[in-house]
């Protein structure tokens, strides 16, 4: 069993089968979401 992570705000993303117990890193929908608007706003 393993999780996926969201690195920016530790949020638990998803939850995935696999032989051992993992945490990956990824970043959400939310944090995605203002990683872009922000990066937006300094264009």
């Amino acid at each position: 069993m393993g999780i996926i992570v969201c690195q920016s705000c530790d949020a638990t993303i998803d939850h995935v089968e696999d032989e051992k117990v993992t945490v990956l890193y990824s970043t959400c929908e939310h944090c995605q979401h203002e990683k872009e608007k922000f990066v937006s706003e300094l264009d």
